[in-house]
């Protein structure tokens, strides 16, 4: 039931993806418009997540649970009512504020799992979250294909339903532990700098456009983040603890998160964004959405086999898993960057990416929980989901402005793509060194002795 939770956060927050030109169609509304119905359930989810970590942290975790899946079904059903576009974009609010229910769920399963399974559990769950992707774009596009935008809506709203019967009759109920309580001045004002943020920085347009005005946007909410964390800090029940990010390992596994999160995201988007170019514009392969979800089927796929790997290792140690993984990675880059002339070399590439996207994932938690006491465990993992959400918009915007300065007409040069890609593999390549030098292994070592003894 945990990874299921997990799977259906990664369909819900990949839904928008294939859907754009087929909701601006059926909608009536512009492709920018259409957009929308991904972005604003990504910032829901990015701003929903601390909050319900820090709820869940409490002895109602198990209503948290609920009343979430519960709005995420009433979301879906506004998605697949027939009714206008505003009612679209609310629904896929509603179902984008539950994609932090995923660190509501390590959370459970560190309380109610032994160690190793539930070290296992919650390596799936940060894997789910992230290659199950691969799930929900080729049968989100194909039930486009077939019967509609609002078919494919019924996929989420199926699943969400189907998670709501099961938390119900499964999920337990939290550890006695005193109630949190919800520092309202901190949800409100990381609402506001959060989005702003993630917005400024896949906002792609304005950046080769008006460079100035993004900067000085983006300088703005930094400083309001700022000011978040340093009230944070000072308050007796904050939203997000951010003393844990004193631990030296902590702030190093999340510093690591954001950069290399920009990398892997950057190659993922160069990928899904290649396949579908047509012919016409002298390379690609013109894949339609349901062709192109199904390149991402080696991506999921060799995900989770990473993911079944990883919590068997741990012989090797944090820093080996996490220089291994982005290793990986890296070889997916310098395939990409040097051959892409078949269709088979970006599926071997985004296959590659996977593995390695899994691994990295499925090693993460461990830096992180090893650091941090049980009863945090949510609120720690909310903040790692946040840096991911930063790191991924940021490789997003990253290759998109490449992209954009190698565009003289509808479609970017095909040395656009060799220029993002070397950039991906310079960046990844720094993942690399600061995992070398950052104090990972040795703090984490050091934690897991305390908490045996």
């Amino acid at each position: 039931m945990l990874v299921l939770v997990g799977l259906i956060v990664a369909v819900i927050g990949s839904l928008g993806a294939p859907l754009i030109t087929a909701v601006a169609a059926e909608y009536g509304v512009s492709l920018a418009a259409a957009q929308w119905t991904l972005t604003v359930a990504l910032l829901a989810g990015a701003v929903a997540t601390p909050v319900l970590g820090r709820l869940g942290a409490g002895p109602r975790r198990r209503t948290v649970v609920l009343t979430m899946l519960a709005v995420e079904v009433a979301g879906g059903l506004l998605t697949v009512l027939p009714l206008s576009f505003g009612f679209l974009l609310t629904g896929r609010v509603l179902q984008g504020s539950g994609m932090g229910l995923v660190v509501l769920m390590m959370a459970v399963a560190r309380d109610h799992l032994d160690e190793r399974r539930a070290a296992r559990a919650i390596a799936l769950l940060s894997v789910a979250s992230t290659a199950g992707i691969g799930i929900g774009y080729p049968l989100s596009g194909l039930l486009t294909d077939l019967a509609g935008v609002r078919a494919a809506c019924g996929l989420g709203l199926l699943v969400t339903t189907v998670a709501f019967v099961a938390a119900v009759l499964a999920l337990p109920q939290a550890p006695e532990r005193p109630s949190a309580r919800l520092d309202g001045r901190g949800a409100i004002l990381l609402a506001v700098a959060l989005p702003t943020v993630l917005l400024v920085i896949g906002d792609t347009s304005l950046w080769h456009r008006h460079i100035g005005l993004a900067a000085a946007v983006l300088a703005a909410a930094l400083v309001l983040l700022v000011v978040w964390a340093l009230l944070e800090i000072r308050t007796a029940n904050p939203l997000v603890d951010i003393r844990l990010l004193r631990h030296p390992a902590i702030a190093a596994a999340n510093l690591v998160m954001l950069i290399g999160g920009a990398g892997m995201y950057l190659l993922f988007s160069l990928i899904t964004r290649y396949v579908q170019t047509p012919a016409a514009a002298g390379y690609g392969f013109g894949l339609n959405t349901f062709e192109a979800g199904l390149v991402l089927v080696p991506f999921s796929v060799l995900g989770f086999v990473a993911g079944r790997l990883i919590p068997g290792l741990p012989r090797l140690g944090v820093r080996s898993l996490l220089a291994a993984s982005t290793a990986v990675v890296l070889a997916a880059f310098v395939l990409f960057a040097a051959s892409r002339t078949n269709l088979v070399e970006p599926i071997v590439a985004i296959g590659i990416l996977g593995f390695g996207v899994g691994a990295f994932s499925a090693a993460m938690p461990a830096v992180i929980l090893a650091a941090t006491p049980a009863a945090e465990t949510a609120s720690a993992m909310s903040v790692n989901a946040v840096v991911r959400s930063v790191g991924f918009s940021t490789g997003s915007a990253l290759g998109g402005l490449i992209l954009a300065v190698h565009t003289t007409s509808v479609f970017p040069s095909e040395s656009g793509y060799g220029v993002a890609a070397w950039i991906g593999v310079a960046t990844t390549a720094a993942t690399l060194m600061i995992i070398a030098v950052l104090p990972l292994h040795r703090e984490t070592t050091a934690a897991n002795s305390q908490r045996r003894d």
